[in-house]
């Protein structure tokens, strides 16, 4: 009888029926051997597969059991998915995955992979070799026609196996080899043991379930699924699939934000993968190293209504153009096409035809329904993308069953006849009907396998259950951002040291015989192009890209030379998507690199922020700094162009950057502070991969004088290596000016505002007021101790915000003060709630001098 909504209680139901239904088969086959003819798919791994994939189901099934007594929080499942365990046997265990939310089958089988469970493909050598015994006794073979015997397939994995996955390191030469990871302590091996029947010595009962990866990676499961603080990988933080040791690269719900890392990572990889390995030398001056194998691919999977993001578009755009410029980006993009976006349908051919119609890329097909299908040309576009080192995706036809998440009623959108239609094409009930037919079980022996592993798995979630939450915000926030200054502060002093001693030949050779110490004064674009040319000195993974940074060196000349010096490998100019190079920048990093991308204005920032929000500032909250993604992103911004180019050129908005937790954001408004600031945000990023925004006030670009033309006094000396140390800049550490007695008023400001409220002090100076100017330097975090001692000193605090009244820096300086129990007196100057118009008329909307003197002249008054 048809219904008009899958219930678990039903997809279990019909799966118990359909296997119970499945004739005998009419002999056994050797599971060495192909399933069927002309398949590369061995019996042995059809049956891992159907593990996987049964582990999975029974993993949904209990996610929705926890959630109808509310102790399970995530219901998203992977039932109609499951054939993409056949996409993980057919790729590396060391092979990066960043994966679609439905990857349950995936994940488990990628675990049995790398523990060496899963049996291996012929030829493939970074496989560890099947560990599944030849069976033994009276149960080894059975009679078959003719009286022939045939060995009679052992469907449980070696007993004995350890609970945590094994994990795989990367030799010099870089190959992989598998090192045993530890056994979680939060797991009893003897519940284990018992929650899969123990393990027995010689021959087992045919489906005996045994403690195995498969269990350990559904143990990490459902503790997402529970929020417990043991989970591995995330800590209670999110349900995620992920590991390091599976090189599984968590990735959350936000849909196809993932995509564009998966691009930064396959073109980091290659880039790593060229780097000359003959004479390789250690040291902090040795090329980087790439965490995988030389030879890794990326894998990234999505669902087909992700097709139609834009961060979708812009990855497959980017792979492909790269690829149409003769650069090679080796990643396989899996859609796994189920013809859903929740409730809202796929129309007919269109994902085939969007994913067909993209330069760059090559594309494959297959019927998820079909598991010895899916395995070979998975294989076989795994093995192109391989051997290519070129961008390649993989259209999976799949079904969607148990709806879009525990609370989706499908009814709603979907008739009884669509829904009965996917459930015939179960996937799982697909390879057990090939079991069948292929001679290697039977429905009854499939069905004993089935309730074993759900046994196994409710067990496993009862324990879960009772493990600890996490309990304080402190536990919550602890990898958020980490933060180790001192060792930030011996970084500095680390590359000081070698820059003025071991180094110091190549860096005079790089500023061609005149370092910018003997330069004379600079501005603040010079200082910081200085800069950036001693961090990539000092870092050789250090990679400097954006829009029109290399050949023209920047639209105001701040990576000018950069290209010439260091090479088109490491300054390189990208196609204009800001999406795309945030997302290379993320790709970049989580490979080892240290990448310093350029948003080319802060406006456009707008266009790609969920990259830096819900990709880059995400990652070590959701792998407890398992995975990391260091970048220091330069973003040319703030206003006072006199009106040039209006608000796109002139934007003054930063709120939705101080948002954004952990994101540090760093605004240089002196030349002799750039350089301390840039080089405490690229040691923030490699010492405790920190996601930081360096923010250049374009109008302060080439900027010379303060007070009077000609005089100056903006400019600043570029410190020798010998002072790096000494003038080193702590994150969250602000700089103060005192003008006159500076005992009247305090001014806190930043980025332009620091050489306004300069210029407004000596104004009140001459009225015989002394003022305290404080420029902030950090915007994230705020340099909050400072900011209350300052204030203290007058009890009159002015703040000098140049972005906007709502939303704007101003805000959180005043909420400080308050917080922090300042009695005194406030007022803050503002930009107007507007966005900035062209020419002259800028000026109405933006703070000015005479608004500043205006403001402290108030406060005095009071």
């Amino acid at each position: 009888m048809l219904i008009d909504v899958t219930t678990p209680q039903h997809l279990d139901d019909r799966f118990r029926e359909s296997l119970g239904a499945l004739p005998e088969p009419e002999r056994r086959r050797d599971p060495a051997q192909p399933v069927r003819d002309g398949a590369t798919l061995t019996g042995h791994q059809l049956l891992a597969l159907f593990d996987a994939q049964v582990t999975s189901r029974q993993l949904d099934l209990a996610g929705r059991w926890l959630r109808s007594f509310g102790e399970g929080f995530y219901t998203i499942g992977s039932a109609g998915h499951e054939a993409n365990a056949a996409v993980a046997a057919a790729l590396r265990p060391t092979d990066p995955a960043l994966l679609h939310y439905r990857s349950g089958a995936f994940y488990c089988a990628r675990a049995a992979r790398a523990a060496g469970e899963f049996p291996a493909a012929d030829g493939d050598e970074a496989t560890p070799t099947s560990g599944v015994p030849e069976a033994a006794g009276d149960d080894a073979t059975s009679p078959v026609a003719g009286g022939e015997p045939a060995t009679r397939p052992d469907l449980s994995p070696v007993g004995g196996a350890p609970t945590g996955a094994a994990a795989y390191q990367v030799d010099a030469d870089g190959t992989a080899e598998p090192v045993p990871a530890p056994v979680d302590p939060g797991v009893d091996p003897i519940d284990v043991a018992a929650a899969g029947g123990g393990a027995t010595s010689g021959a087992r009962a045919f489906g005996a379930v045994q403690p195995d990866a498969y269990a350990a990676a559904a143990r990490d499961v459902l503790r997402g699924m529970v929020a417990s603080a043991r989970e591995p990988l995330a800590g209670g933080r999110h349900k995620v699939f992920g590991r390091a040791d599976l090189a599984v690269v968590p990735t959350t719900s936000t849909i196809a934000s993932h995509l564009p890392r998966a691009v930064g990572l396959g073109l980091a990889l290659e880039r790593l993968r060229r780097v000359e390995t003959a004479g390789r030398r250690d040291g902090a001056d040795a090329p980087p190293r790439s965490p995988w194998p030389r030879d890794a691919i990326v894998v990234c999977s999505f669902g087909d209504a992700s097709v139609n993001h834009a961060s979708a578009t812009a990855a497959l755009n980017t792979a492909g153009w790269y690829d149409h410029t003769g650069l090679r980006i080796p990643v396989l993009f899996v859609c796994e096409d189920n013809g859903l976006g929740i409730s809202v349908r796929s129309p007919q051919g269109w994902v085939e035809r969007t994913l067909r119609a993209r330069p760059g890329l090559r594309w494959f097909a297959a019927d998820g329904a079909d598991p010895v299908e899916t395995y070979q040309v998975a294989a076989e576009a795994a093995a192109w993308v391989r051997r290519h080192r070129r961008p390649a995706v993989l259209h999976l036809r799949t079904v969607r069953l148990l709806g879009h998440a525990g609370a989706d009623a499908e009814s709603a959108y979907r008739s009884a006849a669509e829904i009965a239609a996917d459930e015939a094409r179960d996937p799982v009930l697909a390879t057990a009907r090939l079991l069948v037919d292929a001679g290697l079980a039977t429905g009854g022996e499939l069905l004993s396998r089935y309730d074993e592993r759900g046994w196994q798995i409710r067990r496993i979630a009862e324990e879960v259950l009772d493990e600890p939450k996490l309990a304080t915000a402190a536990e919550v926030v602890a990898p958020l951002a980490p933060r180790r200054p001192a060792r930030v502060a011996a970084a500095v002093a680390e590359v000081a040291a070698r820059a003025g001693g071991s180094g110091a030949g190549a860096r005079i050779e790089a500023f061609g015989g005149k370092p910018p110490e003997l330069a004379g004064p600079l501005t603040l674009a010079q200082s910081i192009n200085a800069a950036l040319a001693d961090g990539l000195l000092a870092h050789p993974q250090l990679a400097v890209f954006g829009e029109d940074v290399a050949a023209k060196g920047g639209v105001y000349g701040v990576t000018k030379g950069l290209r010439e010096k260091f090479g088109p490998a490491r300054v390189f100019d990208t196609l204009l998507d800001e999406t795309s190079v945030l997302g290379l920048g993320l790709g970049a990093g989580l490979a080892g690199l240290l990448p310093v991308p350029e948003i080319q204005y802060l406006a456009y920032l707008h266009n790609a922020e969920d990259q830096l929000r819900g990709e880059a500032a995400t990652m070590q909250f959701f792998s407890q700094g398992a995975f990391r993604n260091p970048m220091v992103v330069r973003v040319p911004g703030l206003a006072y162009q006199e009106g040039f180019g209006g608000h796109f050129h002139n934007d003054n908005s930063v709120a939705v950057l101080r948002d954004v937790p952990g994101l540090v954001i760093a605004v240089p408004a002196r030349p002799d502070d750039a350089a301390p600031l840039l080089r405490t945000c690229l040691a923030a990023a490699a010492v405790d991969g920190s996601v930081c925004v360096f923010l250049e006030p374009i109008a302060l670009y080439h900027t010379r004088d303060l007070y009077e033309p000609g005089d100056g006094e903006w400019l600043g000396q570029y410190a020798e290596p010998g002072g790096w140390a000494a003038g080193h800049v702590p994150i969250g550490r602000a700089r103060v000016y005192g003008v006159g007695s500076a005992q009247d008023v305090t001014i806190l400001t930043f980025g332009n505002g620091v050489r306004m409220s300069l210029r407004a002090a000596a104004v009140l100076a001459d009225e015989g007021i002394g003022t305290r100017v404080v420029d902030l330097r950090w915007l994230a975090p705020l340099p909050v101790a400072d900011i209350i001692r300052e204030a203290s000193a007058t009890g009159r605090v002015l703040v000098v915000d140049e972005t906007r009244r709502s939303g704007g820096v101003g805000e959180g300086i005043i909420a400080a003060l308050v917080d922090a129990g300042y009695v005194g007196a406030a007022r803050r100057v503002a930009g107007v709630d507007s966005f900035v118009p062209l020419g002259p008329a800028a000026r109405q909307v933006l703070v000015s001098e005479e608004a500043i003197t205006q403001g402290a002249r108030t406060l005095l008054a009071r």
